[in-house]
């Protein structure tokens, strides 16, 4: 027994086995499905397929549920309220490895998020079965609100509305933009029975500063169905952040016109004009002061700025007391000698600090300035180098510099008034040169402190939508933190309601999913645990149920996606047809599997046993009879 252990001789054998096909029953579990009085029908197709003793045959039958995603049918879900039939489809091919393997998709082809299903690559059949009523009936529908997501105070926002109709004869509807229930937009517009939709572009006045939330609504059409998808909410925070500008200057010149007209192009920057003599100037209500041509008046205005860490643009020129800037050491130093020079501007492709374009700088007309070598006392970035009789020198002639708490510009020299009325000769408008200022009048005014925690979260939802906020909150090194305890307090602003919920920790960020809430306006409270640190901000949940904008089956879709999947299209009432069709089909067929296995000739395991035991059996015995 032994040397037969030893040996343990083996044998190969193939194993035949029968592998059916896979037909998978992908089932819509969405809540436009209970909406449209169709989950009876849904569970009745099921329970037919299902008990089929020929498909059964034939198949080997998985049954899956979907809305957002895939399913398992034993997954204990409500009805979603949300419908992703591509991305359902793409993982259930995923999970059988891109079998040829048919697919009856039971829904009515209303879908809600993701990439449009008609025409995905599917390796694998489908076989839609219509649910729902396919009548077509007479409908008008808000589609789509295009809007900003911010707009400055005092400011026009763009409001683009997107809609959708089919009507059997021409009407006049009217659409009106309410806030608050009083109309701001009001138009009548006239749909025609040969168009299917309409784009509704119009500007609003953004006349109060945070979140503004707006109700647009058209008039429904006679006997219309679904009257609930005739109105569409959308928000907007509006932001109080006008840059307030000083220009100071001891002297009359025609830079300080242009520099006005530059500073006051874009609406949120105003100008005000000061002179470096005036007694009282409370430098610290102003994002950036424009230091016009220096000079010894200026003494006090310095002391302010250096004291406070004012952001400023110096602009020097042949008035500029160099040795009074000198001794102020704000930075830079010009030796400087009693002789003016004319300075060519030369564009800096290496510029790194902001994103700029040449404006065809060469064939600008030259800056007066004295002349002088300038040396910087700190980092610097030059955006226009200076040139002399045509040659390129290495000296600043438009320049910044910057450290963490104070951000300079300088401009060596005077007669910018010049390259304004340049740019205009060139492309016959002052938008493209007073763009490229305001481009440096942003990054100088620009004193933005980086916040602790940061919050994102949309000022609008749907009703039954899924509220995702996200936080990310930083230790006084502005690294992330993960061992803070962060919470959300929502409060109903009608209802009174008060809502706490903690944030947990995803990956490097906070992450809270809420669901479940009423429609109407929250204010909301993030705040650190034990740490005066806090968020606050408002949003609006909405009446708008995405599931409930359909009144019918989306046929032709369906009908599509049966097309190019190489499968069939059929209806509720022709289970039995779909049934036959799946049977009678040679492509999916049978496979006869041989694998091959490796068998031990003797069964090691009962020789073990019978070994053991007579080993056994020889001690006892040879002990019973005193031979050990």
């Amino acid at each position: 027994m032994l040397f037969l252990l030893c040996i343990n001789p083996k044998i190969e054998r193939t194993k035949l086995s029968n592998v059916k096909p896979i037909l998978s029953i992908l089932k819509d579990n969405s809540s436009s499905i209970s909406y449209l009085d169709s989950q009876e029908d849904v569970n009745r197709v099921v329970s037919v397929l299902k008990n089929n003793k020929a498909l059964n045959s034939k198949f080997t039958i998985q049954e899956y549920k979907f809305g957002k995603q895939l399913n398992t049918s034993n997954a204990k879900l409500v009805s979603e309220k949300s419908t992703d039939i591509y991305k359902s489809i793409k993982q259930l091919n995923t999970l059988q490895n891109n079998k040829v393997a048919p697919i009856i998709l039971i829904t009515d082809g209303n879908q809600t998020q993701g990439i449009d299903y008609e025409y995905i690559n599917s390796k694998s059949p489908i076989f839609p079965v219509v649910i729902g009523d396919t009548s077509v009936y007479s409908d008008v529908r808000i589609s789509k609100i295009n809007v900003n997501k911010f707009s400055f105070f005092n400011n026009k926002f763009p409001v683009e509305i997107f809609l959708n109709y089919n009507i059997s004869s021409n009407v006049n509807l009217p659409i009106t933009i309410q806030k608050r229930g009083k109309t701001v937009f009001k138009k009548t517009i006239s749909f025609s029975k040969k168009k299917k939709s309409f784009i509704l572009k119009t500007e609003l006045n953004a006349q109060e500063v945070g979140t503004q939330f707006y109700d647009v609504s058209i008039g429904a059409i006679l006997n219309e169905k679904n009257k609930v998808n005739n109105n569409k909410s959308f928000s907007l925070k509006v932001i109080n952040e006008q840059q307030r500008i000083a220009l100071i200057t001891s002297t009359i010149h025609p830079d300080l016109g242009a520099l006005k007209k530059i500073i006051e192009s874009d609406q949120k920057r105003t100008l005000k004009i000061l002179n470096a003599t005036a007694s009282s100037i409370d430098l610290n209500d102003y994002q950036l002061v424009i230091l016009y041509q220096p000079t010894a008046d200026f003494f006090s205005i310095f002391e302010k700025i250096k004291e406070n860490n004012i952001n400023f643009l110096l602009v020097s020129g042949e008035a500029t007391d160099w040795n009074f800037i000198n001794q102020n050491q704000i930075g830079i130093h010009k030796n400087v000698i009693p002789q003016t020079e004319y300075y060519s501007p030369i564009f800096n492709n290496n510029f790194i600090p902001f994103k700029v374009e040449d404006l065809n700088f060469n064939a600008f007309a030259p800056l007066k300035d004295k002349f002088g070598d300038i040396t910087f006392k700190e980092k610097n970035n030059i955006l226009l180098f200076q040139g002399i009789n045509n040659l390129a020198t290495t000296q600043p002639l438009l320049a910044v510099s910057s450290s963490n708490k104070q951000k300079k510009g300088f401009l060596f020299g005077q007669g910018i008034w010049k390259w304004r009325a340049a740019s205009f000769l060139q492309t016959n408008s002052f938008k493209d040169f007073d763009y490229y200022m305001g481009s440096l009048l942003q990054y100088l005014t620009s004193r933005k402190k980086q916040e602790r925690l940061s919050i994102s979260i949309e000022n609008s939802y749907a009703i039954n939508s899924y509220i995702t906020v996200s936080a990310f909150f930083t230790d006084e090194n502005y690294l992330f933190d993960d061992r803070a305890n962060l919470e959300i307090k929502l409060s109903h602003l009608e209802t009174k309601e008060v809502l706490v919920a903690p944030f947990s920790l995803t990956n490097n960020s906070y992450e809270l999913v809420l669901e479940n809430l009423n429609a109407g306006t929250y204010s909301y409270e993030v705040s650190v645990v034990n740490q005066n640190i806090k968020k606050t901000g408002k949003f609006k949940i909405s009446e708008f149920k995405v599931e409930e904008q359909f009144t019918s089956a989306n046929v032709n879709k369906l009908k599509k996606l049966a097309i190019n999947t190489k499968g069939e299209l059929f209806y509720k009432n022709q289970v039995a047809l779909l049934i036959k069709s799946l049977v009678e089909n040679d492509s999916f067929y049978t496979i006869q599997k041989a694998t091959k296995i490796k068998e031990e000739l003797i069964n090691w395991k009962w020789i073990m046993f019978l070994v053991i035991g007579l080993i056994t059996l020889e001690l006892i015995a040879r002990k019973y009879l005193g031979k050990i």
